[in-house]
């Protein structure tokens, strides 16, 4: 007979290895450094801004993604 070798040990090791060497915690100020340019949704941020605040100002609700609400007119 053949001696059974731990294959589930193996795995459970590899698993916690893992799971150990994936937790990171990153400052809120460093997040910024490690936000990779390739990864936002949009090409120009100065479009994104623009086109936020003009669905802000249309639906003339605002203050949900961090900024200042305004009154709805645009003169946020």
């Amino acid at each position: 007979m053949r001696p059974r070798r731990p294959t589930w040990r193996v795995a459970c090791l590899v698993a916690i290895a893992a799971l150990l060497t994936a937790c990171a915690t990153v400052p809120q100020n460093r997040r910024s450094h490690l936000a990779d340019p390739m990864m936002s949704l949009t090409d120009e941020p100065l479009d994104a801004a623009r086109r936020a605040k003009l669905y802000d100002t249309r639906e003339g609700a605002a203050g949900g993604d961090g900024a200042a609400a305004g009154g709805g007119c645009g003169c946020q």
